[in-house]
């Protein structure tokens, strides 16, 4: 790759606050300046970046490529105002497919007035008796059609199997496994390349693929690991004590979603006290003796850990396993691994220390909070307001010293960072949000650091050639202190360097550099 000299921008850099070029010789940067000093290099070419700001690349910290290019090529129920829409909407597309299996996802009863998934029936006349399979938006239930329930009849004896094509826990792993078989290598490679492209158009530049045996199976993760694309991919593999599996699967860990309960939309989340909306606490799939044991396991491998939980009872079992841990190996062993918690919704006090303390980062996703919070929200709907205006404290873990890192959970939300920094920033319980800056840097190096990539993530002469360019028709500002946890320094005059208004329109990417390489995008 030539040298490249980037000039006459706008660049974020902790070199130079007022830096307006970056030159990169193949895929490391070598000199970040002002325009003065710019105009001695001898660079193989240069880009003219017309008062673009050019700053760190995004890194969505918990994705499942393959379901986030079928919602993007295929059958998307997210937004949905009702559940004749979606069935109008499932009948239209069952025309287009012409008998073709349809996997769809995105739909909640809850923004329905009908206040109830489809049923089986229901898919069934939709679909002419074709293969059916609709994930809720949280990927924890989903119906299917009697044509798709026919090919695992031995779902019906699972726990989660609720009837009238409603799936959940185990019963629906087994369904979902069933529908996924059904995707061809073709429209597998087609779906995760479709997914990295949306990615690379919206200026993330790496994602944290989340597979497992019950998301999308071995072919699919090592599939989307080998697939040459300009996006760069890091694995987590979910499966308990399978360390020398993800070592091979050419994961970094055996975590991710590595589930130890459901979620709350689906009534599957793993709660000390009962649901406001419907009966019983969930589910969980651990206990913190198989949470401290697969923690031992990975610490010794120098592997990471990591599981997918929601509600207190289920994060009380995996820090009560963390602690259990740490006896065993050591705190400082444990600290060194830096495991992961994915999602980590309902955190106590108490809890917040021992991840601290022990070195866990929080895998978060904000658009949760900006789609299902709230004192109408979903969440204020199975919990009451009291339980729920405490959930994903953003603010309480920065304080604490709890290492963020931002995703989406695609599909659950869709790829769109801006609008995640933006849900960070705006909690809809306020004083749990964070500062523009902070949650910049918990999506763009937060990323990096999640993953155990200390030298990414910032622009700077030594470190990776990754960044996005980005047209932002609008002065950069430095954010005022929402409150005392999310403020910091807004005098313009220290050379503190600004961020997009996330008053104004979202920027749009230009472009998507990634060690070096570009990918020219569509603009999102």
């Amino acid at each position: 790759m030539p040298t490249t000299l980037y000039r006459r921008g706008r660049v974020r850099s902790p070199a130079d606050p007022f830096a307006t070029a970056l030159m990169t010789d193949g895929p490391e940067i070598v000199w970040v300046g002002q325009e003065g000093a710019a105009a001695a290099l001898s660079p193989d070419r240069t880009v003219d970046l017309e008062d673009a700001w050019l700053a760190p690349a995004f890194v969505d910290a918990h994705v499942h490529a393959t379901s986030t290019g079928l919602a993007l090529t295929g059958l998307d129920l997210t937004g949905t105002t009702s559940l004749a829409q979606a069935l109008r909407l499932l009948a239209d597309h069952c025309r287009r497919v012409r008998g073709g299996v349809v996997l769809g996802t995105g739909w909640d009863e809850t923004r329905w007035p009908e206040r109830r998934p489809p049923t089986a029936a229901e898919l069934d006349r939709a679909s002419f008796g074709g293969v059916v399979y609709l994930s809720r938006t949280d990927v924890h239930s989903a119906v299917a059609s009697s044509a798709l329930l026919a090919t695992c009849p031995e779902a019906r004896a699972l726990p989660g199997w609720a009837g009238d094509g409603l799936v959940r826990q185990q019963a629906h792993h087994l369904v979902r496994r069933s529908a996924q078989e059904s995707v061809t290598p073709t429209q597998r490679r087609a779906a995760q390349r479709a997914a990295l492209d949306r990615a690379a158009a919206l200026g993330i530049a790496c994602v944290h693929e989340c597979g497992g045996p019950d998301i999308s199976g071995e072919d699919d993760f090592t599939a989307l690991l080998a697939l040459e694309h300009t996006v760069e991919r890091i694995g987590y593999w979910g499966e308990l004590g399978a360390v020398d599996k993800a070592r091979a699967l050419g994961a970094v860990g055996p975590g991710g979603d590595l589930f130890v309960d459901g979620a709350l939309g689906s009534r599957t989340a793993c709660l000390h006290e009962d649901y406001l909306d419907g009966e019983g606490r969930g589910h969980a799939y651990l206990d913190a003796d198989q949470v401290r044991d697969h923690v031992v396991a990975c610490t010794r491998a120098a592997l990471q850990a990591g599981f997918h939980a929601i509600g207190d009872e289920a994060l009380d079992r995996v820090v009560r396993g963390l602690r259990a841990a740490a006896d065993v190996v050591g705190p400082a062993e444990v600290r060194a691994a830096r495991h992961r918690v994915e999602h980590a919704e309902m955190l106590s006090a108490d809890q917040l220390a021992v991840l601290a303390d022990l070195g866990v980062v929080a895998s978060v996703q904000p658009v949760f909070d900006a789609r299902w919070g709230g004192p109408d929200g979903m969440y204020a709907q199975r919990l009451g307001w009291e339980r729920a205006r405490a959930m994903n404290p953003f603010a309480a873990m920065a304080a604490a010293g709890v290492a963020l890192a931002l995703g989406s959970d695609s599909p659950v939300t869709s790829l769109d960072p801006w609008g995640t920094v933006r849900a960070a920033v705006r909690h809809r319980t306020p004083g749990s949000g964070l500062s523009a800056r902070a949650a910049f840097s918990a999506h763009t190096r937060g990323g990096w650091r999640a993953a155990r990539r200390d030298a990414e993530g910032e622009l700077v002469p030594g470190s990776p050639a990754t960044f996005a360019v980005w047209e932002v028709p609008h002065e950069l500002v430095v954010q005022a202190p929402a409150d005392a946890v999310a403020g910091w320094s807004t005098d313009a005059r220290s050379g503190v360097s600004g961020l997009p208004d996330l008053d104004a329109p979202d920027p749009v990417c230009r472009l998507t550099v990634v060690a070096g390489r570009e990918a020219t995008t569509s603009g999102g």
